[in-house]
């Protein structure tokens, strides 16, 4: 048997062999110059704005701005689809119903608008509410739900992809409308309250209240109290246990490893990754990915959050001291400029950026519009931000809330969320004056321990009861509230 061994002079040695394929390269480049980067488009998308359409629901109302009115009834699926997984909410409207507990109130809403949104959106309807409705984010609008909600006669403006201008025309076109004032504000982010306090003011002297959900909100509602601005008495449903320990916690734990998949088909195993901010969200995310393999960093201001990382398994850093290394980071720490240029400049070919903050401040995206950066969307939501030298980093939803705008949350936990919201609204309505003053509330306990409770049928639970002699041992009502209004 004889072997084939290649005479030497038709062996090409590897450092030469680059240098043929850099020359062919050059004169490939030569002969087709490169072109300017094509760009992702979704042709089945019509690029007339909503604002230049003139649209009606099938009882010829147009009170509404949304993508397409004539995706009703596939929105409707996902309504229905979403009632399945919200039994509080349904239940709530069984009980709740016959007795109106929001009739004549006048709700405007700016929230994200999903399915999950829809059921909270009809079953304020069912309890004698009348809504108007924008989104609180450009990218998570469902757009079939919009139209399923136009066509059942909900004032929505709201679409997927809107402009910063859409984003603030939306919002005012949901406040200013003649005739009709709202007397509720359930808002996800501040801007609607932002919005109102700046052009309409004067609206405050009928509104009875605010319902905030996310931290950003949050830290603005406390920020014009703390100013002496906070006109109304305001509702805090980021800080109740529900929504804490739920929402925060375990939707963020599974939606982030789907926006992840979904937008760049990333594997875990092996990944480093650093997570910004320990808290519920930051918790969520870091088991998450800890679960699939991922090395994963904290990065924390926090001393307590910071120690509870450590005890979790997880190595506290500073942001610089791992971002060259790193394959994914993730900011969800409700601030801003938490990852700037500088940082954004350091990190290697193909590192993965994303925010499961509210906001989009969290990033410094607005660094990255610079003539020297190209920017190449590659897929919706993805784009490709490439450097001189060819080094590219990954950047999801412009730096904006991934799970809602790249993927989808569990309705499940959303239920808990949406119920809190509604009990927070008939509370604040139904109030007798002087109960709220001007200032920030947290949801009383026994309201966490009702929601909690509408949601355990699911799992077929069965609470244990306190007996008489033990609830006097312990000092509570056999009924409730089993924990103070400072647990959280």
């Amino acid at each position: 048997m004889h072997f084939f061994f290649p005479h030497e002079k038709y062996c090409v040695q590897p450092k030469v062999r680059c240098q043929i394929t850099r020359l062919r390269y050059q004169i490939t480049r030569l002969r087709y110059p490169r072109q300017k980067p094509a760009s992702y488009t979704d042709s089945s998308d019509d690029e007339t704005s909503p604002r230049d359409k003139q649209q009606k629901n099938s009882k010829g109302n147009g009170d509404f701005c949304i993508k397409n009115i004539k995706q009703a009834d596939f929105g409707r699926r996902e309504i229905e689809i979403a009632e399945q997984e919200m039994p509080a909410l349904m239940a709530l409207r069984k009980r709740a119903q016959g007795e109106k507990p929001l009739a004549g109130a006048k709700v405007v809403g700016c929230t994200h608008i999903t399915a999950q949104t829809a059921v909270l959106m009809e079953t304020l309807s069912a309890l004698g509410a009348q809504c108007r409705w924008a989104a609180c984010n450009i990218y998570s609008t469902q757009n079939e739900v919009a139209a399923a909600l136009a066509e059942g006669g909900f004032s929505v403006f709201a679409w997927k992809g809107e402009s910063e201008d859409d984003f603030w025309w939306c919002i005012d076109r949901c406040v200013n409308l003649e005739g009709w004032q709202p007397n509720m504000i359930l808002d996800d982010g501040g801007d609607l309250t932002h919005w109102i306090y700046k052009k309409y003011p004067n609206m405050f002297k009928k509104i009875k209240g605010i319902v905030e959900e996310s931290v950003t909100g949050v830290h603005r509602l406390y920020q014009l109290s703390k100013a002496g601005k906070l006109c109304v008495p305001a509702m805090n449903v980021n800080d109740s246990v529900t929504k804490q320990k739920f929402d925060n916690l375990y939707c963020c734990r599974e939606s982030i490893l789907d926006g992840l998949k979904r937008t760049t088909d990333v594997m875990f195993g092996g990944k480093q990754v650093v997570v910004c901010g320990y808290g519920e969200v930051g918790k969520g995310c870091c088991a998450a990915l800890k679960a699939m393999g991922s090395i994963v960093y904290v990065t924390e201001i926090d001393p307590i959050c910071a120690l509870q990382a450590c005890m979790d398994g997880f190595r506290l850093v500073k942001l610089n001291e791992v971002i060259r290394q790193v394959d994914i980071v993730i900011t969800c720490t409700g601030n801003k400029n938490v990852v700037v240029r500088e940082y954004l400049d350091r990190m290697k070919n193909g590192c993965i950026v994303c925010n499961m903050g509210h906001s989009n401040t969290e990033i410094d995206v607005a660094s990255l519009r610079t003539p020297e950066l190209t920017w190449e969307r590659v897929r919706s939501q993805v784009d490709h931000v490439i450097w001189p030298d060819g080094k590219r980093i990954v950047l999801l939803a412009e730096g904006r809330l991934l799970n809602l705008s790249c993927s989808t949350v569990p309705t499940f936990v959303l239920s808990i969320t949406a119920t809190t919201q509604a009990l927070a609204l008939i509370e604040l309505y139904n109030a007798p004056e002087g109960r709220y003053k001007q200032d920030v509330y947290l949801l009383p306990k026994k309201m966490d321990e009702y929601v909690a409770s509408l949601h355990l049928p699911t799992f077929d639970a069965h609470l244990t009861e306190l007996s008489d002699e033990q609830a006097k041992y312990l000092g509570l009502n056999k009924n409730g509230p089993f924990k103070p209004n400072y647990y959280r």
